[in-house]
């Protein structure tokens, strides 16, 4: 298990990864940055064509205890990018640990899908802190 850490700007939430099927990462525990408002970002550095990529972030009070409904969900992605969204914990305060999950599918059928993609989050304001300190 992994755990985020202030210091850090920008931590991984999902390690790199080359996924030819739908998927959950590790958990990740919050530590200090629970409660607050993050800046969850996807990179996709690589898919083939006609694709389509869901990002689902999820919370959990304990590491057992996973919620039923998705705090964020990055709706369908198909190309290479970088793609942010704001993740406000301050409306679930309990939530100590996160997990991705992602979905994929291929609008040709005879293609298996394929995309290399990663999943980072910083607290909000972060970047502008360390750029003034």
């Amino acid at each position: 298990m992994q755990m985020l850490t202030s210091s850090q700007p920008r931590s991984c939430l999902l390690p790199n990864v080359l996924a030819f099927t739908d998927g959950v990462g590790p958990e990740i525990h919050l530590g200090t940055d629970a409660g607050h408002l993050l800046v969850l970002t996807l990179t996709i550095d690589r898919v083939v064509e006609r694709e389509a990529l869901v990002i689902s972030v999820y919370g959990a009070t304990t590491r057992d205890n996973w919620m039923k409904t998705p705090l964020l969900v990055l709706h369908e992605r198909s190309y290479c990018g970088v793609y942010s969204a704001l993740l406000n914990l301050s409306k679930f305060p309990e939530v100590q640990y996160l997990r991705v999950h992602w979905s994929m599918r291929s609008l040709d059928r005879r293609q298996t899908p394929l995309f290399e993609f990663s999943v980072s989050v910083e607290r909000s304001g972060a970047r502008v802190r360390s750029a003034v300190a």
